[in-house]
């Protein structure tokens, strides 16, 4: 088994815990499979499979997909641009990267695909952290001169989106007479989210975003930043959100739950391990040293905190923790967050395409959302709930 001997879980009381939640499936634009750190059980991802995975989380009443970024993925921009037409009410978390961007083009995007979504886009502020990525695409810039543009970046990206002629001229950007034609739909624009652990990024999101991100630490981390950043918007004269980014293993019971997290690593080598964390050693991100920090790259430290496994980590980049439990279980753990005042979980899980129905079957319809989960009744002519039992009889 991966269970490992863990502390209890931590109780938590705040005047800030979230009543509600939203909740937000991923789509795995740099690839899907049964296992990971192998091509056994890999999946081939195109349009017609991530178009599966966003009208499955239409369809079972995701609040919204998120959509990575990078070179090791399919372009966010074009991928929600196809799918955007092919969904009803979802949502789309697409990225905008300040320094590879220009922050009136960023702007038009925005406004443009928010337009043909009928106001369904959300905005991923992303600085990025992997200096050999970066320098791939051009971006020479030290960790602080990063986001030093990101915060040039948001405010004259913000004030073309509210509509303001925009003339800026600071430490990295030069923008003369800048304006949009055409608006978005949502007013003053998309909700913009942002992820980042260092002093740094704290800034930038105490002055300039609406909803912070962490990955999935610990519920008594999670607790630490989340009192950080809202010290720091405090002091800014603002109030941010705050949501979480976690893998989710969720089966009948907790025992399937956990052979399943088992399952996922089973074709996994100490080789790809140690690779694996030989890049994450070279970036200068902050989110993702503590994120290596949780498991150290061993395989038996895994169960970090009650219910919550490290394993996703040891070959992935970014979000590497994942809840692991029955229905009732990760309910449970989603709560405590929750107490926290984290209010908008993104979930994913291997292969997305299943673990999206089996976490919108079994645990979503059970969730205190703020947006609505469709609910199927037996009562009314539907359709097949169940299959017909002996060709004549509908399961009760």
């Amino acid at each position: 088994m991966t269970q490992t001997t863990v502390d209890a879980p931590v109780r938590f009381t705040t005047d800030h815990g979230a009543r509600h939640a939203k909740v937000l499936w991923f789509l795995p634009t740099h690839g899907d499979g049964h296992y990971l750190g192998t091509s056994k059980g890999g999946r081939r991802v195109d349009i017609d499979y991530l178009k599966q995975i966003a009208q499955s989380a239409d369809q079972l009443g995701y609040y919204g997909v998120l959509l990575p970024t990078g070179r090791s993925c399919e372009d966010s921009w074009v991928i929600a641009s196809a799918l955007a037409p092919l969904t009803q009410r979802l949502r789309f978390l697409v990225a905008v990267r300040p320094g590879l961007q220009s922050p009136a083009v960023a702007a038009r995007m925005t406004a443009t695909l928010d337009r043909i979504s009928h106001g369904r886009l959300l905005i991923n502020v992303v600085t990025g952290g992997d200096p050999v990525e970066n320098h791939g695409d051009g971006v020479f810039l030290d960790h602080a001169e990063r986001y030093e543009v990101t915060h040039e970046f948001l405010k004259v990206y913000q004030d073309l989106l509210r509509g303001e002629t925009v003339r800026h001229e600071g430490k990295h950007l030069r923008i003369e007479d800048g304006k949009l034609l055409f608006h978005p739909v949502q007013s003053p624009h998309p909700p913009l989210y942002f992820g980042g652990s260092s002093s740094s990024a704290i800034e930038v999101a105490a002055h300039t975003i609406d909803k912070y991100l962490t990955w999935g630490e610990p519920p008594a981390q999670v607790a630490e930043k989340v009192a950080t950043v809202r010290e720091a918007a405090h002091r800014a004269g603002r109030e941010v959100t705050f949501g979480i980014r976690l893998h989710v293993i969720v089966r009948e019971t907790d025992d399937e739950a956990w052979a399943a997290a088992d399952m996922l690593i089973e074709h996994l080598d100490d080789d790809t391990i140690a690779a694996a964390q030989k890049v994450f050693a070279r970036m200068d991100s902050v989110g993702q040293s503590r994120m290596r920090a949780l498991h150290g790259g061993k395989r038996d430290r895994l169960e970090i905190s009650p219910n919550l496994w490290a394993g996703v980590g040891l070959v992935r980049g970014g979000a590497g923790t994942a809840l692991v439990g029955s229905a009732e279980t990760v309910i449970e753990r989603i709560k405590e967050y929750m107490a926290i005042g984290i209010d908008t979980f993104i979930f994913s899980g291997y292969p997305h395409l299943e673990e999206a129905w089996r976490f919108g079957e079994l645990v979503l319809p059970h969730l205190p959302l703020d947006h609505e989960v469709p609910v199927t009744s037996t009562r009314v002519n539907t359709g097949p709930v169940g299959e017909t039992i002996a060709n004549q009889e509908r399961p009760s």
